[in-house]
């Protein structure tokens, strides 16, 4: 059974892209306009997900005993 390669951020991103041009150029019929929308969704989601991942990750800093911690900037 082959492995599922996991796809980067860009590669969904330029999908998403694609579709959108698909979508907006109208040369589609409705059933694949339809499942085009369906998966555009969940590249949509997919990609938030990842964006949302690396955001909590930078969000996060070390402090003086190695620990992480929330990084807050102080106005």
């Amino acid at each position: 059974m082959a492995e599922k390669k996991e796809v980067s951020f860009e590669e969904n991103l330029n999908e998403l892209e694609e579709i959108v041009k698909k979508l907006a150029n109208g040369d589609i019929s409705l059933d694949n306009a339809i499942k085009e929308y369906d998966k555009a969704m969940n590249l949509a989601n997919l990609c938030d997900k990842k964006l949302k991942e690396a955001e909590s990750k930078l969000t996060k800093i070390v402090n003086e005993s190695n620990e992480l911690e929330d990084f807050e900037i102080e106005n």
